[in-house]
């Protein structure tokens, strides 16, 4: 094996440690057995192995900070999960550096400047798609994921139950009476919007209710999404009686949108929603909505990280927070 293609997992592999001794050992910790240490200074030996630049200034000591980055520092349900986090990395003894990545590139230069110049001890990535994130994260490095599931045993995640999300919101509906249910997701290439749909898809097969592909609308999340597919369902023969919008600015969107054309909302078609927005009481109708609390989830992945930081050899945890229902006035029975 080349010295360039030789990780710090191969050290641990050969050695029959965890990744996390042999970054103690890279890092001279006190917490290492000899005999675990000599065999780990072997296997470095016979690899070849050389830590990088990144790894060796983390070993200068311990700085308290942890990194959070989001696709952007704006949107409601990412600057939430940020609040979450901030508050629980405080109240530990952490500061929290934020930082917009919206693509992997800027991701990429952003985590190797924080790693190396300010020495931060672990990372927060909120991101709708694992794809292609984690491999610009070194392995040695705690990371946590919000929002995607990287399914790797050294990162760990906190995500919501989307597809359970996803069958709550249709089953809804359905037990309204409502057999003609479209759907405004999300883009499709996220993972939140697969399983939503897969959701929608149980429910509906579930009441034996035929999956009908002209129901759904691929959305970007925004409200003028929500219009459009509102306007997209409203040219078809036979138009829905009810809508699953898979966040709230887009069912918000396809309210404007029924009520341009002359529709009630919920007299005529019932409308349902996803995130449970501060405004979501306040819409007109107050909206139904699916609760994804979005500021639980970022103290919990801020208390992994944490966690993953100041005891190593625990296994990295898989977190899947349950959605739950919250129904207002944008839903009705349908009695035609």
């Amino acid at each position: 094996m080349s010295q360039s293609r030789v990780t710090i997992r191969d050290v641990a592999a050969l050695a029959g440690v965890s990744h996390q001794t042999v970054s103690r050992v890279i890092n001279n910790s006190e917490h290492v057995k000899p005999e675990t240490r000599q065999r780990v200074e072997d296997a470095i030996r016979e690899l070849k192995y050389s830590p990088n630049a990144v790894a060796r200034s983390m070993a200068r000591g311990r700085t308290f900070t942890l990194a959070c980055f989001s696709p952007n520092l704006t949107d409601f349900t990412y600057a939430s999960f940020i609040e979450g986090a901030e508050l629980e990395a405080r109240r530990q003894g952490y500061f929290l550096l934020t930082a917009s990545a919206p693509n992997a590139e800027t991701f990429a230069t952003l985590v190797n400047q924080l790693l190396a110049s300010r020495r931060t001890e672990g990372l927060l990535v909120i991101t709708p798609k694992v794809e292609p994130y984690h491999v610009r994260i070194p392995r040695y490095v705690s990371a946590v994921f919000i929002g995607a599931n990287p399914k790797l045993d050294w990162i760990a995640s906190v995500t919501l139950d989307d597809e359970n999300a996803g069958y709550m919101a249709t089953e809804h509906l359905i037990q309204l009476n409502h057999t003609h249910i479209a759907q405004i997701t999300g883009p499709m290439a996220e993972e939140s919007s697969q399983g939503r749909m897969r959701g929608y898809q149980a429910a509906l097969n579930a009441a034996g209710i035929p999956l009908q592909r002209r129901l759904i609308y691929e959305g970007d999340w925004s409200a003028t999404s929500g219009y459009m597919a509102v306007q997209d369902f409203l040219e078809q023969e036979n138009a829905p009686s009810a809508i699953f919008a898979q966040n709230d600015r887009m069912a918000v969107g396809a309210i404007r949108a029924l009520r341009d054309a002359g529709r009630h909302v919920p007299k005529d078609i019932s409308v349902i929603g996803f995130d449970d927005m501060p405004l979501a009481s306040y819409f007109d109708p107050p909206l139904t909505t699916i609760l994804q609390d979005t500021y639980r989830m970022g103290r919990e992945a801020a208390c992994q990280l944490i966690s993953s930081i100041e005891k190593p050899d625990n296994p990295c945890r898989q977190l899947c927070v349950e959605p739950k229902l919250i129904v207002r006035q944008s839903t009705t029975l349908n009695d035609q």
